[in-house]
């Protein structure tokens, strides 16, 4: 009995050292993990309303090259509450944060958001275009 516990505590003992050995991985301010993924886009992108239910007419339109979000949405929308949800290349981030409702109210200011790339070298900004179905 007693070599069976010495033998689990040596056991115990050689994981906390190997383990504590193991070289961190990096994290970013966020505590997100930095890759080496070059990636830096925008894949999708959803617009929902206060109920959570989607507001968008259509499929967005997403231009890479020019680095716009264009996107229509259902007329008598309240733009002034809407929340953004974006889909990103693997491993990417959005700055600013997305943390709750956005306005969009103001339709000749367009929203921006840079999109950050997994080894956070590579930086790409993004216009949101919001149109009023008619």
């Amino acid at each position: 009995m007693k070599k069976n516990i010495t033998i689990a505590l040596a056991i115990l003992l050689a994981t906390v050292t190997w383990t504590s050995c193991k070289k961190h991985a990096p994290v970013d301010e966020d505590g997100l993990l930095i890759t080496t993924r070059r990636d830096c886009y925008v894949s999708n992108f959803e617009l929902l309303g206060t109920d959570f239910v989607s507001v968008r007419v259509g499929a967005p339109v997403i231009d890479t090259t020019e680095q716009t979000v264009k996107v229509t949405v259902q007329f008598g929308a309240d733009l002034k509450n809407l929340y953004p949800q974006f889909t990103l290349a693997q491993d990417c981030k959005l700055d600013p944060k997305i943390t709750g409702l956005t306005d969009f109210s103001d339709t000749l200011n367009h929203k921006k958001w840079t999109v950050i790339s997994g080894d956070r070298n590579v930086k790409k900004t993004y216009s949101v275009i919001i149109s009023v179905q008619p």
